[in-house]
């Protein structure tokens, strides 16, 4: 028995490729895409849709830890994968394994370049971080002069790019302050690259700025939640890539005198009967406690149904009263109907929490048509 016949998490290619290529559409040809696959692809399934997105076209991926792109390179992934969080202690395993560090400062630059200096390897790609306003990593103005005296005569590296991180491309409201920040990197770039004496790419779009801000898509832009379906604008149609569905265990009809249902016995049971549906997804399936006691409702057989009671660690129970269903019927969690989005409204959070809140027992699997 597979993990299929009770929790999956299915992936569209269908859908994957059409909402990469709409962001393609987007953009000019020349202009590299690169494809955040970090947190296990936002809960996705990494070596999944990263060999998805390598057969798409994307010319980059990019992870936040070492530990994702040794991942990736072991499961045969051969495009060119940035690293954001680098850290200072794996650079080692960057080098061994051929994936490209985000340098934020300068001691994480200089103990890079002291490892390359150590193994002899010259002109290293490396991505230079600067920060806009975002104020979590990268380089500040004040700090420029101290990096292009010392890139200037460090041959163990070559900049492969420079970029820097948008704080608030989807709200308009803040769009002064985006703008602000691009041009800020405008500037600093600049006067990087003259001391380099060579261009690097520059990207500062996530998602959200390559739908709002075209016009700054420079050399590369960075697709990340838009690629799994979520846009910013309230018009755009994306398709979600990820459905969670489960099957039911079991179906009960109970009356009032059986008592109640779950723990701490929150889930009432009606004067006319209740019939209830168990399906093996709880909290440690990424199925948020706040969803039950009714909070939330899911597919099942073209009906939404309820949650009733708590849900448990590995279970949920459903009032599936009135809708014909059996053991075996499947049950969609999120997927075209819930959206994801749906979900993440009822919590007050974001649909990226959701979807990385899905585990790795949950079996990833690609639907091609």
């Amino acid at each position: 028995m597979g993990n299929d016949d009770f929790s999956r998490l299915e992936l569209s290619l269908p859908a994957a490729t059409a909402n990469y290529r709409y962001f393609r559409s987007l953009i000019e040809p020349s202009t590299r895409l690169l494809v955040l696959v970090k947190a296990n692809a936002y809960g996705h399934g990494a070596v999944e849709f990263a060999g998805m997105m390598q057969a798409a076209g994307a010319n980059y991926l990019a992870v936040a830890l070492p530990i994702e792109g040794l991942e990736l390179r072991k499961a045969g992934i051969s495009l060119p994968i940035l690293v954001l969080t680098a850290g200072t202690d794996f650079f080692e395993e960057i080098i061994d394994y051929k994936l490209e560090p985000s340098i934020p400062n300068m001691y994480a630059l200089k103990g890079m370049a002291a490892v390359l200096e150590k193994r002899g390897i010259r002109d290293y790609p490396i991505h230079i971080k600067l920060d806009t306003g975002m104020h979590r990593l990268g380089f500040m103005t004040a700090e420029l002069p101290e990096l292009c005296s010392y890139l200037k005569d460090c041959p163990w590296v070559h900049v492969v790019s420079v970029f820097s991180h948008l704080a608030a491309a989807e709200d308009p409201s803040q769009d002064d302050f985006t703008l602000g920040q691009v041009h800020l990197f405008e500037r600093n770039a600049t006067t990087l690259g003259d001391a380099l004496g060579y261009l690097p790419m520059w990207h500062i779009l996530n998602s959200a700025g390559i739908e709002r801000f075209p016009a700054y898509q420079w050399d590369m832009v960075r697709l990340g939640i838009g690629i799994y379906g979520i846009s910013a604008l309230p018009s755009t149609q994306l398709a979600p890539v990820a459905s969670l569905k489960v099957k039911v265990l079991q179906v009960k009809t109970l009356q009032e005198s059986d008592g109640t249902i779950g723990y701490g016995r929150w889930g009432k049971i009606a004067p006319q009967g209740t019939t209830i549906a168990t399906i093996p997804c709880g909290y440690a399936d990424g199925l948020n406690r706040h969803l039950g006691r009714g909070n939330a409702t899911f597919s099942l057989n073209g009906h939404r149904v309820p949650t009733i009671g708590n849900i448990c660690m590995d279970m949920c129970m459903l009032d599936v009263t009135g809708v014909r269903c059996a053991a075996g019927d499947t049950v969609t969690i999120f997927g075209e109907d819930p959206t994801i989005s749906e979900l993440a409204e009822i919590l007050g959070t974001i649909p990226y929490e959701i979807l990385t809140s899905v585990p790795r027992r949950i079996e990833r699997i690609i639907v091609r048509q």
